[in-house]
C-alpha cells in the first residue's frame, strides 16, 4: 500500500528522532512486521498472529511450500517449525521469531526474488513487483537498516548517498548484457563485503573494473591481451580517446585513482602471498573499494556512451 507520512513519523522528524546510522546486525519487530504486510500484498499470506487466513489461490500456497522447501533444504532441516500448520506458518513464524539476522535477510531476499521473477503469475494481489520493492527499501531506510534488494540481491549499504548517487546506478548500467560479467563481480563484491569476507571483496572489485574495462574494449575493437591487469587497460582506453584529449587535463586525477586506486589495494592487501603472517583488510577499505569501483565503472560507462 502507498506510504503514508503520519503524525507520529513527522514528530519524530523534528524531534531528530530518525536514525542516521545503519544498524546491520538486528533486524527490528517492526521491520519484520512490516515486510509481512509488502508479502501480504504480494504472495497473499496471512498477516496477523493466528496465520489461519485462507490463501487466496494455488499459486499463493505453491509460493510458499517453495520458500519453505528451499529454506529448509539449505539449511539441513526438515522443518522451519515443527508445529505449524502450513508453509505459510512455518515461514513467517521463523521470520519473525529467528534471532539471526542473516537468516532474516534470507527469507527477506528469496521471497523478493519470488516476486519480481514471476510477475506472469496470479500470484500477485494487489501491488506490481516493483512496488513491492520500492517499499521494501523504502522500509529498511526508514528504520536505519543498511540494506537495499538491488539486481535481484540484497546489498549492504553503508552510505544513502553513494548507494543512490553511485552504487546504484553502477547496478543499473552493469545489467546492460555487455557488462554481464562484470554485474555478477560486482554482486560477487557486495556478498563479500556483507559475509566480512573483505580480501575476497577486493578481489571482486578489481575484477569488476577490469571487466568493465575489457567490454568497452570489446565493444570498440580496442585490443588487448588477455591477460592485461587493469593498469594496462586503463592505458588502452585512455590512448583510444575515451576521454577527449581537450578534457584529460580535467581528469588526471581520475586516471590516478584508476591506476593507484582499486587496483593498488587489491594488490597490497588482497591479491598477492603474504608469507607466514596472516594481512587483515580492514572493513573501511573495503567499503571505500566498493564505493571507488562503483564510480569508476560509472564514468568509464558513461564516457563510452558520450564517445563519438
Amino acid at each position: 500500500m502507498p506510504i503514508v507520512d503520519i503524525f507520529s513519523k513527522r514528530q519524530k522528524r523534528l524531534r531528530g528522532e530518525v536514525p542516521d546510522v545503519y544498524e546491520f546486525e538486528d533486524i527490528p519487530e517492526k521491520l519484520r512486521i512490516q515486510i509481512v504486510h509488502i508479502l501480504d500484498e504480494t504472495l497473499g499470506i496471512p498477516s496477523n498472529n493466528s496465520f489461519e487466513r485462507t490463501y487466496y489461490n494455488d499459486d499463493n500456497r505453491e509460493a510458499f511450500a517453495f520458500l519453505h522447501k528451499t529454506l529448509c533444504h539449505e539449511y539441513g532441516l526438515l522443518a522451519l517449525k515443527k508445529d505449524a500448520k502450513s508453509d505459510a506458518e512455518a515461514v513467517l513464524r521463523f521470520f519473525l521469531e529467528t534471532e539471526e539476522t542473516e537468516e532474516v535477510i534470507d527469507v527477506v531476499e528469496l521471497s523478493f526474488q519470488l516476486i519480481e521473477q514471476h510477475l506472469d503469475k496470479p500470484v500477485f494481489l494487489n501491488i506490481p513487483s516493483d512496488k513491492a520493492i520500492a517499499e521494501l527499501n523504502h522500509r529498511f531506510r526508514e528504520n536505519g537498516v543498511g540494506y537495499q534488494y538491488e539486481s535481484g540481491q540484497i546489498i549492504r549499504v553503508d552510505s544513502q548517498y553513494l548507494h543512490s548517487e553511485a552504487v546504484k546506478p553502477a547496478l543499473t548500467m552493469l545489467s546492460d548484457t555487455m557488462y554481464k560479467g562484470a554485474n555478477a563481480e560486482f554482486l560477487s563484491a557486495h556478498e563479500h563485503y556483507r559475509a566480512g569476507r573483505y580480501k575476497e571483496c577486493l578481489n571482486d572489485c578489481l575484477k569488476t573494473l577490469e571487466s568493465s574495462l575489457k567490454a568497452i574494449c570489446d565493444k570498440r575493437g580496442w585490443g588487448y591481451a588477455t591477460k592485461d591487469t587493469a593498469n594496462r587497460l586503463v592505458d588502452i582506453v585512455f590512448k583510444n580517446k575515451l576521454i577527449p584529449n581537450f578534457m584529460q587535463s580535467h581528469f588526471s586525477a581520475l586516471r590516478n585513482t584508476l591506476e593507484a586506486g582499486v587496483p593498488t589495494l587489491r594488490n597490497k592487501l588482497g591479491g598477492h602471498g603474504q608469507g607466514t603472517k596472516e594481512v587483515p583488510v580492514p572493513e573501511h577499505i573495503a567499503a571505500y573499494a566498493l564505493h571507488l569501483t562503483a564510480s569508476n565503472i560509472l564514468f568509464l560507462a558513461q564516457a563510452d556512451e558520450n564517445l563519438t
